[in-house]
């Protein structure tokens, strides 16, 4: 808790200071006050932002440096896991800022225990949980404001946070399932790189010094290989180079406005690959829209933050043209489907779901049905793409051993004829 240094008057009229444990400086007013002391200026001589400030200074650091970026970032599975135990906590019928409390001093994580004490502090003056959230957009995005926002109009704040921890957990899950199933060809594709590099480098030229001594023609694909060996013996720093930059310029064009929205085309109509991505972005817009919806969240800001959700521009388009749509009063599902970018299962579901009046159920309906179809899709896509990096690998290797066998086979059968 955090310990105050006060100064004020007594009931006699007498200046009186000292220091005193408070959760805020609402509280330490509303104490001292029962005392009979009017306070007159107050300052945080610990655990506050303006001791840290005061500390900093001495170091001769300035006031405005964040010490909590200094600490490390903040995990979604520890906001969830906070998510999840605030939901507890409320559902049991502890208040707010007692609950807050409790957990700050759970909070292993040096930021987020930081940034979680200035949102109880502000929750204790009076401040609605949702605007004290929002004062750390770093750590609770547009998504968990105004679904917390919505639970504290709605009154179940309980329950919009349960469903808000479903919702992290559920991302959370579907991203490691993306990144847990690249991780395998990615190793691959690296082993499968150096292994061809050392050869080309070190193994090749030593095995073919015996060729140019031999004083015979070799056969062309021999002499290609030991072309080839020769120029990235000599100039593999550079290629290195050549190549990162070759990266680094396709990255910075990926990323630019102009090339974004190519790229992201290109992808979605890449076969295996795109019908992937294209689940994938459905299924976070899907699960996002609707979570939102459920919790009260209106349509147009639901949409909103949904859209930020999907990695893919042209899908993000589609979206935001069909917010424009909804606002005119036009129907979600006839939007997007005139788009051509959704399933037409998708578009269905969300079709009937506007006209039962039950599209938030619809939409988690559609995120459950297409996260299950992403574990097919990603085991489609990996037992596809390993046999073709094991094929390219095959077909290099094998090259290389025949370029080098054909001229020592030849040799041999020289040495071992008739004199």
């Amino acid at each position: 808790m955090p310990m105050y240094a006060y100064k004020g008057i007594s009931p006699s009229g007498k200046n009186v200071s000292g220091t005193r444990d408070a959760d805020s400086p609402k509280t330490l007013r509303q104490v001292l006050r029962k005392d009979g002391v009017l306070v007159t200026s107050f300052e945080l001589s610990r655990g506050g932002k303006q001791a840290k400030a005061e500390n900093a200074k001495k170091r001769g650091l300035s006031r405005d440096v964040d010490l909590g970026g200094l600490l490390g970032g903040v995990k979604k599975v520890e906001i969830a896991a906070f998510t999840r135990q605030l939901a507890t906590l409320l559902k049991s019928g502890i208040p707010l800022a007692e609950s807050l409390g409790a957990l700050v001093d759970q909070v292993l994580n040096p930021r987020f225990r930081v940034q979680l004490s200035e949102v109880r502090t502000a929750v204790n003056e009076g401040m609605a949980f949702g605007d004290a959230l929002a004062k750390h957009p770093k750590i609770f995005d547009e998504l968990f404001v105004s679904m917390v926002r919505a639970g504290e109009l709605a009154g179940n704040l309980d329950e919009v946070l349960t469903r808000l921890a479903d919702f992290l957990e559920s991302s959370q899950k579907l991203k490691s399932k993306v990144t847990g199933a690249m991780i395998y060809p990615m190793v691959m594709l690296g082993i499968g790189t150096i292994i061809i590099a050392v050869l080309m480098i070190k193994v090749i030229p030593e095995i073919t010094k015996t060729f140019s001594q031999a004083g015979k023609t070799l056969p062309i694909n021999t002499r290609f290989l030991i072309g080839v060996s020769g120029f990235i013996g000599r100039n593999w720093i550079f290629l290195a180079l050549g190549i990162a930059a070759a990266i680094a310029l396709f990255v910075n064009w990926k990323a630019s406005a102009g090339g974004k929205p190519i790229w992201h085309r290109f992808v979605l109509g890449l076969p295996a690959i795109g019908p992937l991505v294209r689940t994938i972005n459905v299924a976070r817009f899907s699960r996002t829209l609707g979570t939102m919806l459920a919790s009260g969240v209106p349509m147009l800001r639901a949409m909103d933050a949904a859209r930020q959700t999907m990695g893919n521009v042209i899908l993000q388009k589609v979206v935001e043209d069909a917010k424009k749509a909804v606002t005119e009063g036009e129907s979600l599902a006839v939007t997007l489907r005139k788009s051509g970018q959704f399933p037409p299962t998708m578009l269905h579901m969300v079709a009937v779901g506007e006209k039962a009046g039950q599209l938030e159920q619809m939409l988690e309906r559609v995120a459950d049905t297409y996260e299950a179809e992403i574990d097919t899709k990603l085991s489609r896509f990996i037992s596809l793409l390993e046999p073709l990096m094991l094929l390219g690998m095959g077909i290099a290797v094998a090259f290389i051993v025949i370029s080098i066998l054909q001229p020592i086979m030849d040799l041999g059968s020289i040495s071992g004829g008739p004199k």
